[in-house]
């Protein structure tokens, strides 16, 4: 869609919602409404004005990026200019702000200027995070080339791996692929844990030499046009053990029984428990211990939520990750994980990266 689509969309979740305007300040979705790129501003949108407020280093950039939009130069604390931009909506119209990415000295300053203006601010949640969780053709592109260049990357250097060298090195040789390839920055802190620190999540690599025979969690994005892409493999330098085997059987069964069975309709909870329910069965319910998947696009983590609890109902192009894991502590851990996308009603991997079950790296 176009920006302009895009703010006739917002307008009506706007009226749905009983406000007159919008303050959108969170850079993703500033970016998702207008096109703009810059690092600070906010977006004032109501029924009738589409305004884009930036300093003086951005309002060029902003102009060219956002057509749909008027852009002011603003200077100084929020009290000096913001009053009297919201004195142009009218007294006693009700302005929203985004309560999750506003903090508490911010909400103050928002709070005296709306009183100043006559105005009543009111504490909104997802209002342009719902529209993001459903992408439209131009950000599957960008989202495809994204994922297409993680793959590869991840084929490249997984392929030429022997052991001793450091997990930051493996990352580095990752980071620097994707960019080769043409990637614009990562998507985020690469993740490569090799052996017991495969049971942390979220490891951040070390300098510690990666051995033969351990499982290696790769968790890996690029970032194309603002788009990020997520994956995850788990590996093994030379021959796989036993336990490595087992662990990475049922990962991978839970794995592929969500994508064959999650459909449109159900809900995050419905969607995880697909997958939920094959590790519990397993024996090894307390060791996946963070949801199934989370929608991707201008962030990693977006709408749907998918996993316990998630009330989010999955649709037709909305494209999110299925990643099931199992991690123990003092062994490692396996996670898989792909971006899929529902299309017709049922799910499509995007992700080839190739899942190396058993397989000798160091041919």
């Amino acid at each position: 869609m176009s920006a302009r689509e895009r703010l006739k969309v917002l307008r009506t979740a706007l009226a749905e919602a009983g406000l007159d305007a919008l303050l959108v300040s969170q850079a993703e979705n500033r970016r998702y409404m207008s096109g703009f790129t810059g690092s600070s501003g906010w977006l004032l949108i109501s029924t009738e004005a589409a305004l884009l407020l930036t300093d003086f280093r951005y309002t060029e950039q902003a102009t060219a990026q956002s057509p749909d939009y008027e852009v002011r130069q603003i200077a100084g604390a929020m009290g000096t200019w913001l009053p009297d931009i919201l004195k142009g909506l009218g007294a006693g119209k009700h302005v929203g702000f985004e309560s999750e990415h506003v903090t508490y000295a911010a909400h103050g300053r928002l709070a005296e200027a709306a009183s100043e203006a006559g105005v009543n601010l009111t504490p909104t949640e997802g209002l342009v995070e719902k529209l993001r969780a459903t992408k439209d053709a131009a950000e599957r592109e960008s989202l495809l080339r994204a994922i297409q260049i993680t793959d590869q990357a991840f084929e490249a250097v997984a392929a030429s791996l022997t052991p001793g060298v450091s997990e930051r090195e493996v990352a580095w040789r990752i980071e620097r692929t994707m960019r080769e390839m043409g990637a614009e920055a990562i998507a985020f802190d690469l993740i490569v844990a090799a052996g017991p620190n495969g049971a942390m999540a979220h490891h951040h690599p070390s300098e510690a030499p990666i051995t033969a025979g351990v499982p290696i969690v790769i968790d890996i994005g690029a970032r194309v046009d603002g788009y990020n892409a997520d994956l995850t493999r788990t590996i093994v330098l030379g021959e796989p053990d036993d336990q490595f085997r087992k662990i990475y059987d049922i990962v991978l069964s839970a794995q592929e029984t969500a994508i064959a069975t999650v459909e449109a309709g159900l809900t995050g909870d419905q969607t995880d428990a697909l997958a939920r329910t094959v590790i519990e069965q397993a024996g090894y319910g307390e060791s996946f211990g963070h949801g199934l998947g989370h929608g991707v696009g201008l962030e990693v983590h977006e709408l749907p939520r998918v996993g316990r609890g998630s009330q989010d109902v999955v649709e037709d192009g909305m494209i999110f990750t299925i990643e099931p894991g199992i991690y123990l502590s003092g062994w490692g851990g396996v996670r898989i994980e792909d971006v899929v996308e529902l299309r017709g009603g049922r799910c499509v991997t995007l992700s080839a990266a190739p899942k190396y079950e058993q397989v000798e790296l160091n041919r």
